[in-house]
């Protein structure tokens, strides 16, 4: 059951990713171009996602357990710290070369976009890249 709503909750997210426009690196590469040719439409879809997420958290927050039964596990950081700032600029940096941010990258290779074939390649090495790192910083 679990894996059916979490195949039910990517499906409605990437749907809506496509309906937005969201998959498309030109839009998001158009939202960040504030010096040319500014697309705005972004600032729209991510507000509308706040909203509708911070309503789904007021929510959950009362829950003891999800809808599917599994218990609430809420992060437990809450601070800002240097990791958090570098790893926000790499993302940063990330998305404004490439266009895409994970989401949208797995929508557009899933779809057979070149581009977001090798933007996912050169993610899934990153994390494994940092996987590792951190394994060794733990030793």
């Amino acid at each position: 059951m679990v894996a059916l709503i979490a195949f039910a909750s990517g499906l409605v997210f990437g749907l809506g990713l496509i309906v937005s426009g969201m998959a498309n690196p030109a839009k998001v590469l158009g939202f960040l171009d504030i010096a040319g040719q500014w697309d705005p439409s972004l600032a729209f879809v991510m507000g509308g996602a706040v909203v509708i997420t911070a309503a789904g958290f007021a929510l959950l927050r009362r829950r003891r357990v999800s809808l599917s039964g599994e218990p609430m596990r809420w992060p437990s950081a809450t601070g800002i710290d240097l990791r958090l700032a570098l790893g926000s600029v790499a993302f940063g940096a990330g998305w404004g070369l490439a266009g895409f941010c994970p989401g949208p990258a797995l929508v557009a290779a899933a779809a057979g976009v070149q581009e977001a074939l090798i933007f996912v390649a050169a993610m899934v090495a990153g994390m494994a890249i940092f996987s590792a790192l951190e394994f060794l910083r733990r030793k």
